[in-house]
C-alpha cells in the first residue's frame, strides 16, 4: 500500500518555497501519495503550473509562526496547517506528517490530537546520528523533554532499540547512557537512576558513554535528556558546518590545494553527505499514536525529501506498531538508588 504523508507547505524558515520543492522531488522519486497542506495560493504560486498525480493541496488558512508560543498557538489556531496535518493522520486520511515549522507547536498539537502510545510516559524527538565507519546512532530525546524522570529515559531506551531493530534491521541494539565517565556511579543523580534500571533491563545495555564515544560509533542507541540532547545535537551540526568549512577553505587556498581537492572531490562529497543534516531529514517523535517527523527550521528542498523519505520508510515498517508491542514490556516504574521505593511512570 502507497504511504499517504501530508506536508506542512508553511512550515520552516524558507516555506512555503524550499517545502515545495522537497515535496515535488518526493512525488517524482519516492513512489508516496502527498498531501500539501496550508495556504493554498501561496502553495500554488510555488508549484508554477508543476503538476503531479500523486500530490495534492489541502487548504489551511492559519500558519503558525516560528516564534509563537506552542500550546497558545496550537489552541488559538485550530485551522492552521500544522494541526490540519495532524487531524488528517488521526482520521486515517494520511499515514504520517511532516513539517518543519515550530517544533514546540508540533509536539503541542502530536500530544493533543494524536495522544501517546498507552504504557509511554513521555514521547522523544529521535534522531539518526552519523558516526565512524558509515554507523548510524539513533540519539533520543534530543529536544521533547527538558526535564526527566529515570522510567522516562528507560523508556526512551526502549523504543530506540526496538526503533533501530525495525527500521535498520539491528540485532540487538547496543544500547548506550550519555554521562560525564563510564562508571556507573559517575553522572547526577538521574543518570545513576537510569543507568541502574537500564541495568536490570532485557535490553543491550553496554553502560555509560561519554561524548567523545558519540561520534565513534560505540552503541546504537543512546539516550538522554532532551535538554542535554539538543544541546548534542546543535553542537554537533555546528562542529560538522565548521569542519566543512574550514576543508573548503583549505582546498582553495593554493593552486596545488585546488589540485588535490580535485583528486579527492568524489571523496570529499561522500564526507559532506555523511554529515550534512539534509541527507537525515528531521527527528521523529516516537511514542505517539501516529508518524509525525519535525525537520529543521531552515530545512532545504534537500532536507524535506530526505524528512519525507524517513516518514515513508517509518509507515511501511509499521514502526507505531511495534512502538505499541514494545510499550506493553517497558516496566512502568523504576527503583531509586539506595531504596525501596518505585518512582511513578510519569504519566502527566
Amino acid at each position: 500500500m502507497t504511504a499517504r504523508i501530508v506536508v506542512d507547505a508553511m512550515g520552516g524558515d524558507n516555506a512555503p518555497g524550499e517545502i515545495v520543492a522537497g515535496a515535488l522531488m518526493a512525488a517524482g522519486g519516492l513512489g508516496v501519495d502527498l498531501i500539501l497542506v496550508g495556504r493554498k495560493a501561496a502553495i500554488e504560486a510555488e508549484l508554477e503550473g508543476a503538476q503531479a498525480k500523486n500530490l495534492k493541496i489541502i487548504d489551511a488558512a492559519d500558519v503558525i509562526e516560528m516564534d509563537e508560543h506552542p500550546t497558545e498557538a496550537v489552541k488559538n489556531k485550530p485551522e492552521s496547517s500544522i494541526n490540519v496535518g495532524m487531524r488528517m493522520v488521526k482520521s486515517g486520511q494520511a499515514d504520517a506528517f511532516v513539517t518543519a515549522g515550530n517544533t514546540g507547536a508540533s509536539m503541542a498539537a502530536a500530544m493533543l490530537t494524536l495522544g501517546r502510545i498507552k504504557g509511554i510516559g513521555r514521547p522523544a524527538l529521535a534522531t539518526i546520528f552519523p558516526t565512524g565507519e558509515g554507523r548510524l546512532t539513533m540519539l533520543l530525546d534530543v529536544g521533547a523533554n527538558a526535564d526527566c524522570r529515570p522510567i522516562h529515559l528507560l523508556q526512551f531506551a526502549y523504543m530506540g532499540a526496538a526503533y533501530m531493530e525495525r527500521m535498520f534491521k539491528v540485532q540487538n541494539p547496543k544500547v548506550g547512557l550519555l554521562s560525564i565517565g563510564e562508571e556507573d556511579s559517575k553522572g547526577n543523580q538521574l543518570t545513576v537512576e537510569v543507568n541502574q534500571a537500564l541495568r536490570a533491563s532485557r535490553l543491550n545495555f553496554m553502560g555509560n558513554v561519554e561524548g567523545k564515544d558519540l561520534t565513534r560509533g560505540v552503541c546504537d542507541v543512546a539516550v538522554m535528556d532532551g535538554f542535554t540532547g539538543n544541546v548534542v545535537l546543535k553542537t554537533a551540526e555546528g562542529m560538522a558546518e565548521l569542519l566543512l568549512g574550514e576543508i573548503r577553505k583549505a582546498v582553495e587556498l593554493t593552486p596545488w590545494n585546488r589540485a588535490a581537492g580535485l583528486i579527492l572531490m568524489s571523496e570529499l562529497r561522500k564526507v559532506k553527505r555523511r554529515l550534512d543534516y539534509a541527507e537525515y531529514g528531521g527527528a521523529q517523535l516516537v511514542g505517539v499514536e501516529g508518524i509525525v517527523v519535525i525537520g529543521h527550521g531552515r530545512s532545504n528542498a534537500r532536507a524535506v525529501f530526505s524528512a519525507i523519505r524517513a516518514a515513508r520508510d517509518a509507515v511501511d515498517n509499521k514502526v507505531v506498531d511495534t512502538l505499541r508491542g514494545i510499550a506493553k514490556e517497558i516496566p512502568a516504574k523504576t527503583t531509586k538508588v539506595g531504596s525501596g521505593d518505585a518512582t511513578d511512570d510519569g504519566d502527566d
